[in-house]
């Protein structure tokens, strides 16, 4: 057994990441597609893991071993676009390390098998750990900004605004209205008031389970900002259970207009704006 020290431990694996590179890459290839379950053909796996071979070795032939050092820098920027790929094709952060883990067991034979070099070894292994560790949180941090950018399609789906009338417009609210959603409401209604020129608003909460301070809070703000834009705002959707809670709760809705249902919210809007609507005709136009 050759036991090597400093920088010929980089040495030894560039030589032996060299002598046979293109055979470890495709058995390294092999692998890695088949712990993916053909979900990513041959051919693409092939392509990224050959570009990554040949990056690594490079980087070994700086005789640096740190996978944070600079010159580990394409090495990083390969596995962050493939950490990526695969959080975004779905893949588990342990189907997506095992990119980086797989190459362990073909280098094994030649380096921790007879006659090889467990130092060199044992240094590749902790190598590719730490490169695996940051494949992993480059997966987490992508998963993350994908669940945000989902969570902000969700609330653009749940809070439609609707052009109820010439000069009017509505916002639906169905679920919980929390901050960031508020501000979704806002900015959206806001919007639609300049597109569109209206000067009536009504927010209906038929579809909000619950109104507390919180709430209501909530609602007064985006009310304040459509008064500001020109506008007047009716809330509509004011149950008998929402009523008993605002009057126990103490909420105060100064001289915001509030009604029963929508039908009722879009005929004292339209009565507001000059036209007179049978209430028949202001129940058609909200169904």
């Amino acid at each position: 057994m050759c036991i090597v020290a400093g920088g010929d431990v980089t040495n030894r694996l560039v030589g032996l990441l060299s002598v046979r590179g293109e055979d470890q890459a495709a058995v390294w290839a092999d692998k890695v597609s088949g712990s993916l379950g053909g979900r990513v053909s041959r051919t693409e796996v092939q392509h990224e893991l050959k570009e990554l071979y040949t990056a690594l070795v490079d980087a070994l032939g700086h005789g640096d071993l740190d996978a944070h050092g600079e010159a580990f820098g394409e090495v990083r920027a390969l596995l962050t676009e493939l950490s990526r790929n695969r959080a975004r094709q779905g893949f588990t952060p342990s189907e997506t390390a095992v990119s980086v883990f797989a190459l362990k067991e073909v280098l094994e034979p030649s380096l921790a098998g007879k006659g090889g070099d467990v130092q060199a070894y044992l240094s590749f292994a902790s190598l590719l750990d730490a490169l695996g560790l940051f494949t992993i949180e480059v997966y987490a941090r992508t998963r993350e900004e994908l669940i945000g950018a989902q969570a902000e399609q969700l609330l653009e789906l749940s809070t439609p605004v609707v052009k109820l009338w010439d000069g009017v417009i509505g916002v639906p609210l169905v679920g919980t209205l929390d901050s960031s959603r508020t501000l979704v409401v806002m900015e959206k209604m806001l919007q639609a008031l300049i597109d569109t020129g209206s000067e009536q608003a009504i927010i209906d909460i038929t579809g909000v389970p619950a109104v507390d301070t919180e709430v209501a809070q909530h609602l007064l703000k985006t009310v304040v900002a459509a008064r500001l834009m020109g506008a007047e705002c009716t809330i509509s959707g004011i149950r008998p259970q929402i009523a008993q809670t605002i009057v126990a709760l103490g909420i105060d809705f100064g001289d915001i207009v509030t009604k029963a249902t929508l039908a009722d919210a879009l005929r004292h809007a339209l009565r507001r704006s000059g036209v007179t609507v049978s209430r028949a005709a202001a129940q058609a136009a909200t169904q």
